[in-house]
């Protein structure tokens, strides 16, 4: 059954349907022109507004018919069609938003004037007009003008009708009564359009208020704030103010700005930048700009809340991006403004900043967070921005004169400089990687020519305010050779190693680039050379030559023009030969460069890092970022983003990675754990790794594989080993203090030593064996080349008789196929590069060769030195392993010192002895000492 109230709303319903479509008709249709566009700006603006609400009053119609219908239906069918069919209800949402839209049309209208200024251009129409404009709806003045009338037409029927919905709405809760299934939509719908009355009353008081501003102000103020979006809200001439320091002589707060006016100057300041800082001083409250502050003061407490309270609420409906709903400062939000916000603004002041465009987040006035600074010559920064100074991950692209070309900066800042590790891709094509410090170049880095310059180079090294400085590697592409040393202010200066291509190594002193004093020459013939030279290494003035075959030749050298190198001295050829194995192992670079101190740049972020905490803002500040590398995406805008890839095997927060280590301290999860981290470059000790791997191939890989730089190379490994344990026990620290925790006191020499070498260098040698053997391999060239031979010649024996040639007893042993299992455990020896793991494996060589003796003699039986000797030379001559003596070099340099002495000692002498012997080229005739011969053995 339906109610009085619902034959009252279809009443309601029609009367305004039609009042809609009259006016639609009759008043908005005649305003727009069929006429060409005006000509001038502001009429074609009016027409556009014009145009607007008639598109809002047609859609306003058709809600209004769909409402009609929907009454029609349930008045048709009350008992099949219940309350909640009506549009009204269902969706009121929708109902109230057509009704906004038209009042916001309307209002925009109303405050340029334009139904006066249309009904100025027909004024001979609407004269004819104005009774037909009187019948059509009652209380139009006849006194007012034309506009007025318009204006109180297209009004006056919606205030009418929503003041009816309100009062209809109520009275049909109160009769369906509480507990009528539809009694909340009634409700719903009874707030709604209760505060779109409210919402009516205060966007027409404040379009009717902005109408009148205009009449107030004249010339450019007025051009400049005349525009159908203004909406004033307060006016320093009702509610005097003054602002400090810009003495402004009025002051205007629209709904999306504040205005200062001072003359013909007008101030304008986006409402989305402007911050209201919550403390006041008595009559005084202060707001912050991007750029400027003020101090607004009031006549009384009373002024100054009106104000503050309308620029706070102004700010916070203007963030939110739509007028409030139902009024001003009303709702559940708030009341106010967040301090952090997003943005545009272009900085006009002068400084760093002038004319360059922030689009991205805002904090109290000051870009912080994400965004994007865009300089009119160019220039663009993308990143993260702390108090307005970048600070953080960020990218900038600094334009070049020559066309398309830029450099790229991927950098960490702090406090508007780089600071950090960055990745800079210059214009040139050159490219550096490494750690910035106030913009510059400061720490450890990686400079690095273009594929195609026409003089290649690499630097890896150190750095100094923007030069080279320290240690660090040269690679010289176009002389083609690597310089390891010293610089000073982007020179070579103080100690320092020269490797050419040719195999021709230099040591001694530089200064300003250039070779001062006394140095050694080293050619690959193992000539050496004592004495002076000049740039480019060849031989100047006194000095001394020691040939391979101990010949010397002293005096004085020199150079010229097409002449060659000639000399004058005294030659010596009455020594004797030196030992070739000792003058092919001359060392260079050892105790010029102390271990400790070569790397330090690597070393110190690291340590920086783990000294400040370990904190989560410095973590990619040292570990690095991955990026995209992509010369064609750099010039595109689209590359300008905060955003970076993470690789796949990303260990997470340092929270994750310090409390992961913590549950892996007990000695048999510490070895997985450790060889887990150093395997991931995103871990701080897999990062370091990678980094001393980078350094290790800079300097003895390629050009740098030169024999002399063994031992240089040999002892880096090492430092390198004690250096990742101290970076653990650092971490560990940090891990333990998070908790409230201790580490226990520091230990002592043997304790990290047995940890360096049993635990670390196992799991990092690989990184570096590669570069490392082969180092190893061309300092014992010229023994393995005599082993090889002699491997040789003893595989021309037979098994019986190479045997009985080692004096060894044959007929038993070949039964058990002349220690096959032996050989084939030694062959093992190749398939690993842990020092530890290859002695395991000659001990279990050593295990089988006793074994076999054991079963042959049918007892335990243990084999002494001297009659180990003879087998083992055996075995190695089956087991043909290549390099032999490079092998065991590495072995020695690189064991455990707490093996000094022990079994793994014994044994790895045995198999000197055995290579030496080997070697040696009498093999043939020569008799091994032993017991092998004395047949009660067997």
């Amino acid at each position: 059954m339906c109610n009085p109230e619902e034959a009252a709303l279809l009443r309601l319903e029609e009367v305004f349907s039609a009042t809609l479509a009259r006016v639609n008709s009759y008043v908005l249709q005649p305003l727009l022109p069929a006429a060409p566009e005006p000509s001038d700006p502001w009429g074609r603006e009016c027409l556009r507004l014009l145009q607007q609400l008639h598109k809002s009053s047609q859609q306003l119609w058709e809600v209004t018919e769909e409402s009609l219908h929907s009454l029609q239906e349930r008045l048709r069918h009350p008992d099949s069609t219940g309350l909640e069919s009506l549009l009204l209800l269902r969706d009121a949402d929708r109902v109230l938003q057509a009704h906004i839209e038209y009042i916001e049309s309307y209002t925009s209208c109303m405050v340029v004037q334009a139904f006066q200024k249309a009904a100025k251009r027909r004024s001979e129409y609407w004269r004819g007009q104005r009774k037909a404009l009187r019948q059509l709806l009652s209380g139009v003045s006849s006194e007012g003008s034309v506009g007025a009338s318009l204006g109180q037409a297209l009004h006056q029927p919606l205030t009418h009708h929503v003041q009816q919905y309100v009062l209809l709405l109520l009275s049909l809760g109160d009769t369906i009564g509480e507990h009528h299934p539809t009694q909340e939509l009634v409700v719903n719908a009874v707030t709604l359009f209760g505060n779109l009355q409210s919402f009516m009353k205060q966007a027409l008081d404040q379009a009717a208020a902005t109408q009148a501003l205009w009449h107030t102000l004249r010339g450019r103020p007025r051009d400049v704030l005349c525009t159908p979006a203004h909406r004033l809200l307060q006016d320093s001439q009702d509610v005097p103010v003054t602002v400090a320091p810009l003495r402004a002589e009025r002051v205007l707060l629209f709904d999306d700005a504040l205005v200062l006016l001072q003359g013909h100057n007008v101030h304008t300041f986006d409402l989305k930048l402007v911050w209201v800082d919550p403390e006041q001083d008595g009559c005084t409250f202060h707001l912050l700009t991007p750029e400027e502050q003020f101090s607004f003061c009031a006549k009384d407490s009373q002024g100054q809340a009106v104000w503050q309270w309308k620029v706070t609420q102004a700010v916070r409906q203007v963030l939110r991006g739509k007028k409030d709903f139902p009024v001003l400062g009303a709702g559940l939000e708030p009341s106010q403004p967040p301090a952090c916000r997003c943005a545009e603004y272009t900085f006009r002041a002068e400084g760093r900043l002038c004319q360059a465009t922030y689009e991205g987040e805002w904090c109290r006035a000051r870009p912080h967070g994400k965004g994007t600074l865009k300089w009119p010559d160019g220039r663009n920064h993308v990143g993260n921005f702390c108090q307005g100074l970048e600070h953080g991950f960020g990218i900038r692209l600094l334009p070049q004169a020559s066309e398309d070309r830029f450099d790229c900066y991927k950098c960490h800042w702090r406090e508007g400089s780089m600071c950090g590790y960055g990745i800079c891709e210059y214009s040139t094509d050159e490219v550096y990687k490494g750690y910035f410090q106030e913009g510059l170049r400061h720490g450890f880095g990686v400079l690095e020519s273009g594929p195609q310059a026409p003089q290649p180079f690499r630097y890896t090294g150190h750095w100094e305010r923007g030069q080279r400085s320290g240690y660090g590697i040269e690679e010289d592409g176009d002389r083609g050779e690597r310089y390891i040393g010293m610089w000073q202010a982007g020179q070579r200066h103080g100690p320092g190693v020269v490797v050419t291509q040719a195999g021709v190594c230099y040591q001694g002193t530089f200064q300003a680039d250039k070779t001062v004093g006394p140095g050694i020459l080293l050619s690959e013939d193992d000539s050496l050379y004592e004495g002076t030279f000049t740039r480019d290494l060849t031989l100047m003035g006194k000095g001394k030559v020691t040939f391979p075959n101990g010949f010397t030749l002293e005096g004085s050298f020199g150079s010229g023009a097409g002449r060659g190198l000639h000399t004058q001295g005294v030659l010596d050829t009455a020594a004797l030969p030196p030992d070739p194995s000792s003058t092919c192992k001359r060392q260079l670079g050892v105790g010029a460069f102390p271990v400790e101190s070569r790397w330090q740049g690597v070393y110190r972020p690291f340590w920086n890092f783990v000294c400040a905490g370990c904190p989560r803002d410095l973590q990619e500040a040292l570990l690095g970022f991955d990026v995209q590398n992509s010369r064609e995406l750099r010039r595109s805008q689209d590359y300008l983003c905060c955003e970076r890839t993470q690789p796949e095997d990303s260990v997470g927060s340092m929270e994750d990675i310090l409390e992961e280590l913590l549950q892996h301290r007990e000695p048999k999860a510490l070895q997985p754990y450790l060889r887990k981290a150093l395997s991931n470059s995103l871990h701080p000790l897999g990062k370091l790794l990678r980094t001393l791997m980078l350094t290790f191939q800079a300097t003895y890989a390629g050009v740098g594989a030169n024999k002399h730089l063994q031992e240089l190379a040999q002892e880096e490994v090492k430092q390198h080993a004690r250096e990742l344990w101290a970076a653990y026990r650092g971490l560990l620290r940090v891990a333990l203090q998070r908790k409230g925790q201790a580490l226990e006191e520091d230990e002592d020499t043997e304790t990290r030593d047995l940890q360096v070498h049993g635990l670390v260098l196992p799991l990092m040698l690989p990184s570096f064996y590669s570069e490392l053997f082969t180092l190893y391999l061309l300092l014992h060239e010229r023994e393995d080349s005599f082993y090889s031979q002699g491997i040789a010649n003893l595989s021309l024996f037979p098994d019986t008789q190479l045997l009985e040639f080692l004096d060894v007893q044959r007929y038993s042993l070949v039964r058990d196929k002349c220690f096959l299992s032996a050989t084939e455990c030694l062959q093992k020896i190749m398939t690993t590069v842990d020092p530890r793991e290859k002695l395991e494996v000659l001990e279990r060589t050593y295990g089988e060769i006793e074994g076999t003796v054991s079963r042959v003699l049918g007892r335990e039986y243990k084999l002494p030195m001297d009659d180990l000797l003879p087998l083992l030379i055996y075995v190695v001559s089956r087991a043909r392993i290549q390099h032999l003596g490079a092998e065991i070099h590495l072995i020695r340099d690189m064991m455990d010192p707490n093996h000094t002495g022990g079994l793994y000692d014994f044994l790895l002498t045995a198999l000197e002895s055995c290579y030496e012997h080997i070697q040696k080229e009498d093999m043939r005739l020569h008799r091994l000492p032993g017991h092998w011969h004395s047949r009660e053995l067997w």
